[in-house]
Order: C-alpha cells, then structure tokens, then sequence
C-alpha cells in the first residue's frame, strides 16, 4: 500500500508542476491542497489517512496537540530550513522526523524592491487612474537617488537589499542588535548609533529581521512616532516584528506616507481584514518567497526528502 502525502497551501496548484514526483509514483500518493485550512480541527480532520506532510514556509503551526491528532504521521517537511511553528520535541515524541529544504533569498530582495518602488513612483494609483480613466498624473513620485534608506537587519537579505540601494544612489544606513561596524564597512552602509536614529534619519526604513522574542514587537507606536511624515516602511520579514495596529494608525492618521507590506498577522486575510482597506498601504500576499525557482527548490527538495526518509537515511532534519 502506498504512502499518502498532503501539500498544503498550493495555492496556485503548481507543487506537483513544479518538480519532478514521478520517483515517488510507486511508493507515495501526493495529494495537494490548494484551499489553506482555517483551523487545527479542520486541518487534523483532513490530513488524518496522511503519512507524509509538506508544510510551506510558518503558515501553519504544528503544536503538539495537532502532533498527538495525527497518529498516522511519519515525516513532516517544511520549507526553508528555519520554521518557528513547528514543536519539535512534540514530533519527536510522537515518532515524527521533520525536515527541510534550501529557500533563496533573491525572492524576497526583489520583492522589496517591488514594493519600495512601486510605493515612491505611485505605480498601483496612476495605473488604475489610467486604466480608468482617471486623472493623467495625480501624484510626485519620491527620489531615491540621494536619499537615505535605513535597513533593520544586514543578514543574507539586508546586505543584499543595501547593495541595491547603493547602485540607486542612496545613502544605506543599518542597525541591528549584534551588527558590528567591521561588518555594515564590509557591505558598504553605514551603521546607525541606534534603532532610534536610523528610523528618525531615514526616507525608506526596510524590515530584514528574524523573529525572535528581542525583535516582536520591535516597531511600535514610540517607534513609528519617529518616522518622518514623508517616509516609507517596507516589511517583507515577519508581521510581528511591527505593531500592526500602530501601522494602520500611522497610515490612517497620514503619520507617513506609505507602507508596503508582505506579511500579516493572519494569513491569508480575513476578506474583513483592515489591512485590505488601509489607505497609503501597498500589501501583497506574501509573495516574498514566491517565485519559479524557489518554488522548484522546495518542492524538488521536499521529493529528495520524502526518497531519503524512504531509504532510511533522512536528509535535511530539523531543527
């Protein structure tokens, strides 16, 4: 009897196009789910006759209550070899091995760039006005040459997001709690005194942070408060790290002048979700990851994955 495998979250239905199954074919039934699950009851009811589940990204927690729901489960694979939702000692204890698989940071660099740009040049309003009908050039598009962007994280994204931001013109300032000045020297930004100073200084202040419990809440209310009222936030990292209540004040009192945001609260977003609705707001569906190739790297991976487990010698584990 073959193994049965659930893909959650395949929104696009593209997992089992994105990469070759067929060495599974005669081992393993692969199942994918393009609707997200709303709940724990729902998801356990559903992935009860599975053995094997692949996960995208930390959209969906695995507890240890959903963990003792799931007595027929074997191997779990997340995407990305960093997953936060995951109680690991939960699947050990219930005999489930959990693995990974490689994720790009290209995606998610030009992503921001997507959403930077598209904010300062007024892309999403002049063209619906001009699809509409509507006023031929309503709105001054911000410069970013000569500007100051100022990035909370300089890791494997921030570093790559500041070489973009230097080719442009602009002036790369960076902070975080362990950057060191040898380091923002070697990328070639500048490393902000404080938290405080790079968000009071900067035209466009990008998020490039891991969650952690240092960084939710990082950017509050105090914190947005220092924001210049012609600056621009970016968040492609995690929701949590900025207050979101605080944002959609900020955006609804025209505290700043825009955001562009990636990542929320709840995902996907309840139709009745202030965010849909927040004026100044440029938000897309937490495409970050989102791309061919990435797509074609978890979902190959998650099948090299599924063969090692197999043969008995699991690569890739988690954590």
């Amino acid at each position: 009897m073959r193994l049965r495998c659930a893909v959650l979250d395949d929104f696009q239905n593209v997992a089992t196009e994105a990469a070759d199954w067929s060495p599974l074919a005669d081992d393993v039934e692969v199942v994918p789910f393009t609707a997200h699950f709303p709940d724990e009851d729902a998801l356990a009811a559903a992935l009860a006759d599975f053995d094997i589940v692949v996960t995208l990204r930390e959209r969906v927690p695995f507890p240890g209550s959903l963990f003792a729901r799931l007595p027929r489960l074997r191997l779990l694979i997340a995407s990305g070899m960093r997953n936060s939702v995951i109680d690991y000692a939960a699947a050990e204890a219930h005999g489930v091995t959990v693995c990974g698989t490689a994720s790009s940071s290209t995606p998610p660099v030009e992503l921001t760039w997507t959403l930077l740009l598209g904010l300062a040049r007024g892309l999403v309003p002049e063209s619906n006005a001009l699809r509409s009908g509507g006023p031929w050039q309503s709105t001054v598009g911000a410069d970013l040459h000569g500007r100051r962007l100022g990035l909370l994280g300089l890791g494997k994204i921030g570093s790559r997001v500041a070489r973009v931001g230097i080719a442009f013109g602009m002036h790369v300032t960076a902070w975080s709690q362990n950057l060191t000045k040898k380091y923002a020297d070697e990328v070639g930004v500048h490393l902000a005194a404080s938290k405080e100073e790079l968000l009071a200084e900067s035209d466009f202040v990008s998020v490039h942070l891991a969650l952690s419990d240092r960084t939710r809440g990082l950017l509050g209310a105090p914190e947005l408060a220092l924001l210049k009222p012609t600056a621009y936030l970016i968040n492609t990292s995690r929701a949590a790290i900025v207050d979101q209540d605080a944002l959609l004040t900020a955006l609804h009192e025209g505290r700043i002048a825009g955001a562009g945001v990636d990542v929320f609260d709840i995902e996907p977003l309840p139709a009745d979700h202030p965010m849909r609705t927040a004026p100044r707001l440029l938000a897309t569906p937490h495409l970050g990851y989102v791309s061919r190739a990435n797509y074609a790297t978890y979902y190959g991976q998650a099948v090299e994955d599924i063969r090692a487990y197999l043969a008995g010698s699991p690569v890739r584990r988690l954590p």
